[in-house]
């Protein structure tokens, strides 16, 4: 990206927040989101079971309300927002997402990798581990075109509090 790219995009950033939470998607976006929600939560999958980091649990039913509600704040809404809010451009900003889309998804991953060295580190065992990073990226990947097509933060932040859910509540996933 050249230097006056940059600036313009960083500039941008306040405005694309306020728009991508202030917008909702389409019946066609909605649509895209499902679909794209569907093949990154199967990538997920497909990457935590056959390394045995998934495994099946009984349900995590104590303290779930407040599971619910923390996930969708952090990291739900809490790291889309800067991740895919400020940091991915909007269709009217970019004719392809994948030049904001591939650094953007690199960033996001190597967070989950700050997290336990700064502020998260009873997150270690579950946050260093390659096959974490690799759905770390996957998640990031989806919500990140979500966002770019629907150019709604909403979307975005869903599929994030039901990928945490799911892995916090059935399949043994670090929670706070």
């Amino acid at each position: 990206m050249a230097a006056g790219g940059f600036a313009a995009w960083l500039s941008g950033a306040p405005r694309r927040l306020m728009v991508s939470l202030t917008t909702l998607p389409d019946l066609p976006g909605w649509g895209y989101a499902a679909g794209v929600s569907a093949a990154t939560l199967a990538g997920m999958a497909a990457v935590g079971f056959s390394t045995g980091y998934y495994t099946l649990h009984p349900t995590l039913t104590a303290g779930l309300g407040g599971r619910l509600v923390g996930v969708l704040i952090a990291p739900g809404l809490g790291e889309e927002a800067p991740f895919r809010g400020l940091m991915i451009p909007g269709r009217d900003e970019a004719a392809s997402p994948w030049t904001a889309l591939i650094p953007v998804t690199l960033v996001f991953t190597a967070w989950h990798v700050v997290e336990v060295l700064t502020f998260l580190p009873a997150a270690r065992a579950a946050f260093l581990r390659w096959d974490f990073l690799t759905c770390a990226a996957i998640l990031g990947l989806g919500c990140g075109l979500i966002r770019w097509r629907t150019g709604s933060l909403w979307p975005a932040v869903a599929l994030h509090w039901l990928a945490v859910t799911i892995w916090q509540t059935w399949l043994g996933g670090f929670s706070l």
